[in-house]
């Protein structure tokens, strides 16, 4: 699952704002908003954090996952 700090991270990364990532999302600046906050993505849909990672991905950004690596926790980073 994608944490908070991720896509912040990643939408820093391509140098996209709320409202670009919420459009090539296709979901609301709100629902952006709420993932990026303290609430994190845990209370969006499976769909619109699909959504999100599926946007990011496209746009160049790699997504790190904490469980490959025992030794660091979950990031981003571009495509090469």
């Amino acid at each position: 699952m994608l944490t908070a700090e991720q896509i912040r991270a990643g939408r820093a990364l391509v140098g996209w704002s709320g409202a670009k990532l919420a459009e090539a999302a296709g979901i609301s600046l709100q629902t952006v908003r709420r993932m990026e906050s303290a609430v994190g993505p845990g209370r969006s849909s499976v769909e619109n954090l699909e959504a999100v990672r599926r946007a990011l991905e496209g746009a160049g950004v790699v997504f790190l996952d904490a469980a490959r690596d025992a030794t660091a926790g979950p990031g981003v980073r571009l495509r090469s």
